[in-house]
């Protein structure tokens, strides 16, 4: 059981902590955001993936069996991020990003506007990547089925409740090491001019992910 679980933990971190369109959001919510703010999209994007492993592990096999229905399920996420790329390319900047220690002001005001929308921007970006769902189908039948075979009933939800709990942590590490990146990067973002060029080159990744799904 020990060692399934640090397979689990090993598939899930490897998935969750290359590059993808939630790591470069994470990285530019680390480097533009407050720290608080941060932590709301992680948290967001893990849960939501977390979610995306337990449909996939209930009905992936139905969902991919018509080939159209992946076709349409690829173009409408490419469309999504395609508008968030344009959106982040467009991202107004400042003439100088705010120190990074916030105060009690500052962080009531974002407990009240902003934390909720970087929580649910996370939960809708990995609902959108197609990444996530195709990890998620292939770490079900690496680890989940495999358990399930001439087995009760009752032992997938079991084990696929170890998986998602596996793949939640092991996304919170993977998006959040992201966010860290970003944060490290937050002092060379000091002028104006280099937050847009950061902004720009992080659509134009995002834009390189689009074309990768649609390959």
């Amino acid at each position: 059981m020990l060692t399934s679980l640090f397979a689990m933990a090993g598939f899930a971190l490897a998935g969750a902590i290359t590059p993808g369109p939630v790591n470069v959001i994470a990285m530019r919510h680390g480097s533009q955001s407050r720290r608080i703010c941060a932590i709301f999209y992680v948290l967001g994007a893990s849960i939501s993936y977390a979610l995306v492993v337990w449909i996939m592990g209930l009905s992936g096999q139905w969902l991919l069996q018509d080939p159209a229905v992946a076709i349409a399920a690829s173009w409408v996420c490419a469309a999504y991020l395609a508008w968030l790329a344009w959106r982040i390319a467009q991202a107004p900047v400042a003439d100088q990003l705010p120190d990074t220690h916030d105060n009690e002001n500052e962080s009531a005001e974002i407990a009240q506007t902003g934390l909720l929308q970087a929580f649910m921007q996370g939960a809708a970006i990995q609902s959108f990547n197609p990444k996530a769902w195709l990890v998620a189908l292939s770490g079900v039948g690496l680890f989940v089925v495999p358990i399930t075979v001439n087995a009760p009933s009752s032992v997938l939800p079991a084990a696929l409740a170890w998986f998602c709990a596996v793949s939640l942590i092991a996304c919170m590490l993977g998006v959040g090491c992201w966010a860290v990146l970003g944060r490290m990067l937050r002092r060379w973002l000091r002028t104006a001019t280099r937050q847009r060029w950061f902004n720009r080159s992080l659509a134009l990744v995002l834009l390189g992910s689009i074309a990768g799904i649609l390959a």
